[in-house]
């Protein structure tokens, strides 16, 4: 029953969540969007490291 719930509640963000995101038309520049991808596999990385960490402990 829980996950009828939480997916429910997923899908109600959804469709309240894209139309909004539509609708604020938040744009970004090729520079600003280079400058974030550079950061995302090392972040990625990282992350993978501390959970290999905590599954270790």
């Amino acid at each position: 029953m829980n996950l009828f719930i939480i997916l429910g509640v997923l899908f109600v963000a959804l469709f309240v969540l894209i139309p909004l995101i539509e609708k604020s038309n938040l744009r970004m520049s090729d520079e600003k969007t280079s400058k974030i991808s550079r950061y995302i596999l090392p972040l990625i990385a990282v992350v993978l490291i501390i959970q290999l960490i905590m599954m270790a402990f």
